[in-house]
């Protein structure tokens, strides 16, 4: 089946994402970060993303920053997370923007997108300090 291509994302989006396990999607998705939108390809886009988790958000390694719904109130809600979620800037990969490889959440709080919420203001520093650390 031809896959769908999504309409241009965001870098700061976070998004609902089948994240490759090797070169094939995940059955399971699960929240990334856009990091960069590649528009060589218009209306084809390609994004860099890393991965998200919500295991082990309290223990953070280097590369990883974590959205915690106790101490990030209003950017845990701006991300639009159901659970405290850490992501790690070591696992960052380039996928097309498509139906391969993302789908709409659960709820669907941006309508038929896969866009969950964005990253908030307040946790960029963070964000960028996971990212110079590798």
């Amino acid at each position: 089946m031809t896959p769908l291509w999504w309409r241009e994302p965001t870098a700061g989006d976070i998004v609902w994402c089948h994240f490759p396990d090797n070169i094939h999607p995940r059955p399971k998705p699960r929240p990334a970060l856009v990091l960069a939108v590649f528009d060589d390809d218009a209306p084809q886009f390609h994004v860099k993303v890393a991965y998200g988790t919500s295991q082990r958000t309290t223990t953070l390694y280097k590369g990883e920053f974590a959205i915690l719904r106790q101490q990030h109130g209003a950017a845990f809600e701006a991300a639009g997370l159901s659970f405290d979620t850490k992501f790690d800037m070591k696992q960052a990969l380039d996928l097309p923007y498509s139906t391969d490889w993302f789908s709409v959440p659960p709820a669907a709080p941006h309508g038929q997108t896969p866009r969950l919420g964005t990253l908030h203001p307040s946790m960029v520093r963070a964000a960028g300090a996971a990212y110079q650390a590798i």
